[in-house]
């Protein structure tokens, strides 16, 4: 299922209660105050469910929500929220605790709990919505950790922001056809990033575990330019052995050299497509994503679309120029 909230398709007079209304259908029962002109009330945005996991990407210029008492004792399943902050900045009041967020930084909190949202400067988030049953962590487990900031000095933490931008990034390109397969791996890193804040080790192992495959390409594909980028290296990052790396990926049908020159590939294929990379040689274009010998570039690249590099840009310039006559 796919919302999408746009408060300009609506009179002024009925968006506040066109906003509510949506939010309470589709993501949780809150207050919302928005500005006081109904003609400047703003929002946008898109409300998804994938699977078990509900997502929530919206820019609007409300500067408060709450979720009182009444409403966080609704029929809704106890579930947290993880806010990510997108841009600006934001403040989260829950129990006798507050976080003010910056851009990168995510947030937890309990929806069976009054909680307050301060958004000073309009709200830029994206909030995941999970069911509290389906983090299996105990509520006290979880109440040590609401309202308090979630850093990307963390590198757990910093995977997981990156992994959801690109997330939300898939959902508004398309529709997302593999909600399941991703649902599950996406609610684990979630788990993995509340766990690993918890005073006891043991409750981070699990879902560490869990999401080792998702951490591993995660990291592969924020380094796939490096030149270094090796089994061992990989291995090392994630305090494993070489051969625990190839036994993870191999249970998603991933031989990681073959998955790294696939995508490097691709990556040369579209930048050797820009008109604003013209130039750049072949060898250089090569070189930045990880291909030392152009030679061997060269025999990989027709190898895997049936022309050479510079047949290929060729191709492409002549494209371009065809569409500006």
């Amino acid at each position: 299922m796919v919302v999408v909230l746009d408060a300009q398709q609506v009179i002024p007079a009925d968006r506040a209660e066109a906003i509510r209304e949506t939010i309470w259908n589709t993501v949780v029962r809150v207050e919302i105050e928005h500005h006081p002109e109904p003609g400047r009330i703003a929002a946008r945005g898109t409300i998804t469910d994938i699977g078990r996991l509900n997502v929530c990407s919206i820019s609007s210029n409300a500067t408060t929500v709450r979720r009182t008492p009444r409403l966080a004792s609704d029929d809704l399943p106890p579930s947290v929220f993880f806010g990510l902050q997108v841009s600006g900045s934001s403040m989260v009041v829950q129990g006798d605790r507050q976080a003010v967020l910056r851009p990168g930084d995510l947030a937890l909190y309990d929806t069976s709990v009054p909680y307050t949202l301060v958004n000073k400067d309009g709200i830029h988030q994206h909030f995941f919505r999970i069911a509290r049953s389906d983090l299996a962590l105990p509520a006290d487990a979880i109440s040590l950790l609401t309202a308090l900031r979630f850093s990307r000095d963390d590198p757990v933490v910093d995977l997981a922001t990156t992994y959801l931008h690109r997330l939300v990034g898939h959902l508004r390109a398309s529709a997302l056809l593999v909600a399941d397969a991703v649902s599950q791996p996406s609610i684990e890193l979630l788990r993995a990033a509340i766990t690993t804040r918890l005073p006891d080790p043991r409750m981070a192992r699990e879902p560490l575990e869990a999401t080792l495959e998702v951490r591993i390409m995660e990291y592969v594909r924020a380094h796939l330019a490096d030149h270094d980028l090796t089994a061992t290296r990989i291995a090392r990052e994630h305090s494993i052995s070489v051969r625990h790396l190839y036994a993870t990926l191999a249970r998603s049908g991933i031989t990681l050299g073959d998955w790294i020159r696939v995508h490097r590939l691709e990556q040369c294929r579209k930048d050797l497509a820009r008109p604003g990379m013209r130039s750049l040689t072949i060898a250089s274009v090569a070189q930045r994503w990880g291909f030392g010998n152009a030679s061997h570039f060269g025999r990989a690249f027709k190898e895997a679309y049936g022309m050479s590099p510079r047949e290929w840009r060729e191709r492409r310039q002549g494209d371009h120029e065809g569409g500006r006559r």
